[in-house]
């Protein structure tokens, strides 16, 4: 079957796709999007998190027949979305959670980072103040074996505070 759907904003086509197939692997594979991680499978690592018309999914647990007509936004697209929500036309430049990953130092074997910078993006789009039980909800289906969570947490009320003093 032929799935069309639109993916960080630029229409996609990918043919040939069967009954089976993730969204994960179409978004890696077939359009060389790496930047969702495979690892699981199963929907409980969160490192393959996109967000499907909006809202974060574990792509690996998405049939690409389902993202049919539906817009996908992946890491790879966080730094153009956040540019486009400002009004920005800053080419080149990381998304506010991207660039309070790096300073507060959330990053480190960088596996799980798509997925959770996806899911950050998400909630401080939604709630662009959150507390902190609100930020471990929004992020608790994404798994970190390197950081401790302390520096995540940093990172997420970083750039809030960040896109408040805009």
């Amino acid at each position: 079957m032929r799935v069309t759907f639109t993916v960080n904003g630029r229409r996609c086509e990918a043919d040939d796709v069967w009954e089976g197939e993730s969204l994960l692997y179409v978004l890696r594979e077939r359009l060389g999007l790496p930047g969702s991680k495979n690892a699981c499978e199963q929907g409980e690592c969160g490192s393959c998190t996109v967000r499907l018309d909006g809202t974060p999914v574990c792509a690996c647990l998405v049939a690409a027949g389902q993202a049919e007509g539906c817009e996908v936004l992946t890491v790879e697209g966080l730094a153009d979305f956040a540019r486009q929500r400002s009004g920005e036309p800053e080419p080149d430049q990381l998304s506010p959670v991207q660039e309070a990953f790096n300073r507060a130092g959330a990053v480190q074997c960088g596996f799980c980072t798509p997925g959770l910078l996806v899911a950050a993006d998400e909630l401080l789009e939604r709630n662009p103040l959150p507390s902190d039980a609100e930020i471990r909800e929004a992020l608790a289906g994404n798994l970190c074996r390197c950081t401790g969570y302390e520096k995540i947490l940093d990172a997420v009320r970083l750039a809030a505070r960040a896109s408040g003093e805009e």
